[in-house]
């Protein structure tokens, strides 16, 4: 910004298309170039010549408009300082319940030590810095994530902590030093994946590497061959090789064992023989292997995949972006080594059923997070927004509306800490036993508090949230999306008997 400063009576001498100026929060533009460029068209401009335009300007327009075009910025007032807060990279969020509540000064939590801290303020700057301005690029256009990035979150670890706690952290430099791979726990897991939420963009969220987030765990946990292993995870970990999940067919969902795609074993035994067809699977327009499902001859089994002859892939089109890279997969006679076997023949459903906690757990707070990033655009909204002569903070039922969008957020993100601490504490093994209901339930109630904050969020911003771009824009996306994630990772009605199933198994036997 220019250190010049000017008189209010200089800035209302400019009034014509020569030169057009006028003030916003004691900056003064000039706008006399961007008259034909402006969006809203000329006269919304000429209407605040000369004048101090703050009150009409944010009454239309964020914080975010004035740093994208602060080129236009050529001082400001003599004796006047701007009262807006301008975010930076990094910051946290000002607005009441914009942050959870361990991100809050006043508040404390037991859950979060200073690791935890540390790595939160890395990752938040890396994302506002690196992945939000490529997310809402390929957001836009489609195109899948770019190797560059891909590169950057390799370097900086990244890719390793998006699988959550585990040996292969040990040893890596994780964001410059920020936690030890050692000491990762549940929390810096949860952190990682709510930070990388606020990138704000629902299909680029899966394109950035999420199918590899939810196969590459059943590799590192049931190959049956370290030094295969070690090279598929080497490979992934670098960003050079892409991996996904492929169960879902047409013909089976939720309904796991409904599977058709068939392995047949060649006579010598070396080779599994593939054919079938997957469906919806997330990143699978770009990746190199496929962890899939498929009918042996006696039961289910997983199997690792390379691309190869026989292996197709093509775009689905769905509600939101094509950067999610969403496949529909045909395998057609393509042969594979019986050694890229995960777990034990036939009994691939362990494979399967051992990486859905994870995967719910993951979603639920990627979905908890982004609810308050929801709630946050309307909290700002509605302090700016003049109606009838008033904010629309002041009209009660505005107030009401916010009010229930807060209690899901704060509610949810109490629950999803007291089963990310329980996790903690528990083997994976005890995890399947114990919180598998817990984590089901919790998805469950996550995507049905978006369902009323979407709807909520939708009725507060009016018209503008049902435009893809402009104030409106993080409104329209989630209204649009947020179904992802009560579909994806197991729908809401099978989670929910999921987690009454699993309590009735510990009811007493007995009549109370």
């Amino acid at each position: 910004m220019s250190a010049k400063t000017f008189t209010r009576e200089e800035v209302g001498k400019n009034t014509t298309e020569d030169s057009l100026w006028f003030v916003i929060d004691s900056k003064v533009y000039d706008v006399t170039d961007f008259i034909d460029a402006h969006p809203g068209g000329e006269s919304v401009l000429k209407q605040v010549a000369g004048q101090d335009a703050t009150e009409a300007f944010y009454n239309l327009h964020r914080q975010e408009v004035l740093q994208k075009y602060s080129s236009l910025c050529i001082g400001t007032i003599k004796g006047e300082k701007p009262k807006v807060i301008e975010h930076k990279a990094g910051d946290l969020s000002l607005v009441p319940y914009g942050e959870p509540t361990w991100l809050t000064p006043q508040f404390k939590s037991p859950y979060y030590k200073e690791s935890h801290r540390r790595l939160q303020k890395a990752m938040r700057i890396f994302v506002d810095e690196e992945v939000y301005p490529v997310a809402q690029e390929c957001e836009a256009s489609g195109q899948t994530i770019p190797q560059e990035l891909i590169d950057k979150m390799s370097k900086k670890g990244i890719l390793h902590m998006r699988l959550g706690p585990g040996k292969h952290l040990h040893g890596v430099n994780l964001m410059d030093g920020a936690v030890k791979g050692e000491e990762f726990d549940y929390f810096h897991d949860m952190i990682v994946g709510q930070e990388m939420v606020r990138a704000n963009a629902r299909g680029f969220q899966d394109g950035n590497m999420a199918g590899m987030t939810i196969s590459l765990t059943a590799v590192l946990q049931f190959a049956n061959d370290e030094a295969w292993k070690n090279k598929i995870a080497a490979e992934v970990f670098s960003g050079k090789k892409k991996i996904c999940l492929a169960i879902t067919e047409a013909f089976a969902g939720s309904d796991v064992a409904g599977l058709r795609t068939t392995a047949e074993k060649t006579p010598d035994g070396k080779h599994y023989i593939v054919n079938g067809t997957k469906k919806w699977i997330t990143n699978g327009v770009f990746c190199d292997y496929f962890v899939t499902g498929v009918k042996t001859d006696k039961g289910l089994s997983v199997v690792v995949i390379e691309r190869q002859e026989g292996v197709e892939t093509s775009a689905i089109k769905t509600s939101y972006s094509p950067t999610a890279g969403t496949a529909y997969v045909t395998f057609d006679n393509v042969k594979v080594p019986v050694e890229n076997l995960l777990g034990v023949e036939n009994k691939g459903i362990y494979v399967i059923l051992a990486n859905f906690n994870h995967e719910r757990w993951m979603m639920a707070g990627g979905i908890i997070r982004m609810s308050r990033l929801v709630t946050e655009e309307c909290m700002k909204w509605s302090n700016q927004r003049l109606v009838f002569g008033k904010k629309l903070i002041e009209q009660p039922t505005i107030r009401q509306k916010l009010a229930k969008m807060i209690a899901h957020c704060e509610s949810n993100q109490a629950w999803l800490e007291n089963i990310t601490y329980q996790m903690t504490l528990m083997a994976y093994s005890k995890q399947a036993q114990h919180l598998a209901g817990p984590i089901g339930l919790l998805k469950m109630f996550a995507t049905r508090s978006a369902h009323e904050i979407a709807d909520e969020a939708v009725q507060i911003f009016g018209g503008r949230a049902l435009t893809r771009t402009g104030m409106g824009a993080t409104i329209e996306m989630f209204h649009r999306t947020y179904k992802f994630d009560a579909i994806l990772g197991g729908a809401e009605e099978i989670l929910g008997d999921l987690g009454v199933r699993q309590a009735m198994r510990n009811m007493p036997k007995s009549m109370l």
